[in-house]
């Protein structure tokens, strides 16, 4: 690939990948051309030049995909533990061979709201406590055996039971039983409600296996066969994976007529190998490298607004978090829109000190204002709390949170606070230094519904809160949200909670990360679904090559 040329007007190719997906959003969503426009013009384009990329933009949308070529795909880690159990996913490596060989009862879309994939049906009774699937009637696994019931009966069990190694089975603990209505009808009845379990039944460790193939791979080594896109030809765990089209898949197919998976670790290698066209997708495209890619004839940024976060943890339980007036100062000494532009280069948004944002769509409270920077505040606060000096143990477990908390000291020296910033190796961080030290760093990925987002790290007993923050009213919430079914009301209880967490936890959240991935300028139709690489690891179905 070589570099791109100057230019000297402004067309849709120029957008950054977040531009593209968020214009991409906006239309798919239905916004109207002038919506759209209006968008546009709001980043400092010309209206002129708005029209022409809103255009084109809807061109590239309705482009009819084309079948065949072959894809490298390259995610950032791979190992001899490399999985073909969807209960036990626990890498981006497996969430990609699982969506390539695998369907699930739902399939997300990029709003993550769930529809239909294996079953053609599904519905909640009245408060969310029973769930009835509904499934198709007209789809084969790989080796041509049908698909029915019992294959969703085999597959549910393996998240229960004192011996169960699901790596999810706590997100589906209130299901109480899988229940076989007829052969192609299943209901799952569960112990408390659960609004979202349609959600979850989308992600990547529910999909469906053949019934009996888990057994048999574990024996022998035999490949269990999916009911998706791709049938699996050759799997070397650590090493490659191969895929071929299915000629007999259920619906309209895969576009690629093969697909080649394997891991490069070095982030500078792996986009090296991008820009030198050895490979056509690449995951995890570290901000700094993002410009280089940009700038490379043939190559292109997939950046995906999303809800993974980085944040500063104040421990509640001891000081000098035990101080109220020492937790607010600290809250307001972070120059939040300079952390996404310097520090992750444009590629994320704005944080508000609780772990939702708008990937969440309405789930996101948007008329809850951002804290804002304010020095003055921040004094106030720290004077009235009495303390002057602290420390907080950072490890670079998401990229540029060093720096971030290095901004963060700097800050805190303009008011006379001595904030020490002591660096630990990412070796053992998260037994000895997150959870343990009186302020330390976290990050955390995007879950698939606000409600788990809120639950795994904010919730009154959940072993991960972070900062040991205690809050009936929120755990009363919690309950409150897993139960409604109303957008509304549901939108509601959000803003309550994202609002208690936002004043009360000891949680700074200064920015989200969008996913950041490569590709070749001639992959077209990568979704955006925000849950993880190349859009949630559901592109084999939907990418083709140009």
């Amino acid at each position: 690939m070589t570099k791109k040329p100057e230019k000297t007007e402004v067309g849709y190719a120029d957008l950054n990948g977040a531009d593209k997906d968020l214009l991409h959003t906006a239309l798919n969503r239905g916004a109207s051309r002038r919506e759209a426009i209006k968008m546009m013009a709001a980043t400092g384009l010309s209206v002129a030049a708005a029209g022409t990329i809103v255009t084109s933009a809807k061109d590239a949308i309705a482009a009819t995909p084309k079948k065949g070529g072959s894809v490298k795909m390259c995610p950032s880690l791979h190992g001899p533990d490399d999985r073909l159990i969807p209960a036990q996913f626990t890498s981006t490596v497996d969430y990609t061979r699982g969506r390539a060989h695998y369907n699930g009862l739902t399939q997300l879309n990029d709003d993550i709201t769930p529809r239909p994939e294996l079953a053609e049906e599904f519905s909640p009774n009245a408060n969310a406590t029973e769930w009835t699937f509904k499934l198709r009637k007209d789809v084969t696994f790989h080796d041509g055996s049908k698909f029915t019931a019992d294959d969703v009966m085999y597959t549910m069990a393996q998240h229960y039971g004192d011996d169960s190694v699901s790596v999810v089975k706590t997100l589906v603990s209130e299901v109480k039983e899988w229940k076989k209505v007829g052969p192609y009808e299943v209901k799952a009845i569960l112990e408390s409600p659960n609004s979202d379990l349609a959600t979850l039944m989308g992600e990547k460790q529910f999909k469906i296996m053949k019934e009996g193939s888990a057994e048999a791979y574990n024996a022998d080594g035999t490949l269990p066969p999916g009911t998706g896109p791709f049938t699996l030809e050759d799997f070397q765990p650590g090493v490659r994976s191969r895929h071929v089209r299915n000629e007999n898949y259920w619906r309209e197919g895969a576009n690629f007529d093969e697909i080649e998976v394997f891991a490069i670790t070095d982030p500078v290698a792996r986009v090296n190998a991008l820009l030198s066209d050895d490979v056509d997708m690449v995951a995890q495209v570290d901000p700094k490298a993002v410009k280089q890619v940009e700038s490379t004839d043939g190559a292109e940024i997939k950046s995906t607004p999303s809800s993974a976060y980085f944040g500063m943890c104040m421990m509640l339980d001891r000081g000098p978090g035990q101080n109220a007036d020492f937790v607010k100062g600290m809250k307001f000494l972070h120059r939040r829109d300079k952390v996404v532009k310097s520090i992750l280069k444009g590629q994320g948004t704005v944080g508000n000190d609780h772990p939702i944002n708008q990937a969440f769509g309405p789930d996101f409270c948007s008329e809850l204002p951002v804290r804002p920077y304010d020095p003055d505040q921040a004094k106030f606060h720290l004077d009235k709390s009495g303390i002057t000096s602290a420390e907080v143990n950072v490890a670079e477990v998401s990229p540029g949170i060093t720096d971030v908390c290095l901004m963060w000291q700097r800050e805190c020296s303009k008011i006379g606070f001595d904030l020490q910033v002591k660096k630990v190796p990412t070796d053992g961080y998260w037994g000895a230094v997150w959870m343990q030290t009186p302020i330390n760093v976290v990050a955390w990925n995007m879950r698939p519904t606000a409600t788990i987002q809120l639950d795994i790290a904010f919730a009154p007993d959940a072993p991960w809160n972070d900062t040991y923050w205690k809050n009936e009213r929120f755990g009363q919430l919690l309950q409150m949200a897993r139960s409604e079914t109303d957008p509304a009301k549901r939108h509601e209880i959000q803003c309550e909670m994202q609002t208690l967490a936002h004043d009360g936890s000891g949680m700074i959240i200064p920015a989200h990360n969008n996913v950041v991935d490569g590709h070749g300028s001639d992959i077209m139709g990568i979704p955006s679904l925000p849950l993880g690489i190349l859009g949630g690891c559901e592109w084999p179905e939907f990418a083709w090559k140009a």
